[in-house]
């Protein structure tokens, strides 16, 4: 069976893994506060269900898409998730998926985490410092630094 194939569970919720490998090495070159970011709005989207995999494997690459531009443009992250990541968030999901139960603990944690993330990204300077020398910013961080 073949990495593209559409088979087993992983396949029906993030799409063929060969793109959710890309995807996941696109976050992992983001500065870390970015990193942060994404990977908390990811962790909250897969509260919603997809409408098949190749939604969800591109509603995981447009937010990555999302978070290069404004890395690259030096957008400050409050621009792009608001004022209330979760409102961002469930509006982002609602363009791929056909709904899902998000619990309120997951809501908090998604709250939580931007704002660490945020606070991040002021202490560093990822905003316009990061951005100048394109990706590598992002892997200077590494894998400094969990984001669970």
């Amino acid at each position: 069976m073949s990495e593209d194939e559409q088979s087993g569970f992983l396949a029906k919720v993030i799409g063929p893994k060969k793109r959710w490998r890309a995807y996941k090495a696109r976050v992992k070159e983001l500065p870390e506060s970015r990193r942060a970011a994404v990977e908390a709005i990811e962790r909250y989207l897969m509260h919603f269900v997809p409408t098949d995999g190749d939604s969800n494997a591109s509603m995981f690459e447009d937010l990555a898409d999302l978070f290069e531009q404004a890395a690259a443009d030096g957008t400050p992250m409050r621009e792009i998730v608001g004022e209330d990541p979760v409102e961002f968030a469930d509006a982002f999901a609602q363009n791929y998926a056909e709904g899902g139960y998000v619990p309120a603990r997951a809501k908090k944690q998604l709250t939580e985490a931007l704002a660490r993330a945020e606070e991040a990204e002021v202490t560093a300077g990822d905003t316009a410092g990061d951005t100048a020398g394109g990706t590598a910013g992002g892997t200077a961080g590494g894998t400094a630094g969990g984001t669970a």
